[in-house]
């Protein structure tokens, strides 16, 4: 089930993109040494409520009523929105609650008017990258900062490119 997420949930749900980045930050040697700002790196539940300020929607994955995947949206312009931080417990992974997740996202953004997303990755993370190119997203290019310890890649589908 996926649901609107309650301030009071932030915790949790700074717990479950924590363990859910954890993954990729040990696969490619991402430290708090070397990016402290890495979401895999968030401690407190201001970072998510900072969010909610800016007028981002964030969600929550239930299973077996146990916060168990995360994801935020945030309005662009021009009819494009982007999406944040698409999360699933690892242990839960590959059962198809990232993929119900995105449905549901993609559905609220069309709902919301939307004509675009756009996610950024880390590029050298292949599988992730593989994942949203199955779903459809298209890669629009990579930008490698000095203050990051990998490329990162920009990708992004038309909500009319998608049927949801």
């Amino acid at each position: 089930m996926i649901r609107k997420l309650e301030s009071s949930a932030f915790s949790l749900a700074t717990e479950v993109i924590r363990t859910s980045f954890a993954t990729v930050a040990n696969d490619l040697g991402i430290t708090e040494e070397n990016c402290p700002k890495y979401v895999g790196f968030i401690t407190t539940a201001e970072r998510l409520e900072t969010h909610r300020e800016w007028g981002w929607f964030q969600y929550g994955f239930y299973e077996n009523e146990q916060l168990a995947g995360y994801i935020s949206i945030s309005k662009e312009n021009s009819g494009a929105f982007e999406l944040h931080n698409l999360s699933v417990l690892p242990h839960l992974r590959h059962k198809g609650f990232g993929k119900q997740l995105l449905d549901y996202s993609l559905e609220k953004i069309k709902e919301m008017g939307g004509k675009k997303v756009e996610i950024s990755i880390v590029e050298e993370n292949t599988v992730l990258k593989e994942w949203y190119t199955a779903y459809g997203f298209i890669h629009t290019g990579t930008k490698k900062y000095d203050h990051l310890p990998f490329t990162s890649g920009y990708m992004e589908i038309a909500i009319d490119a998608k049927e949801v």
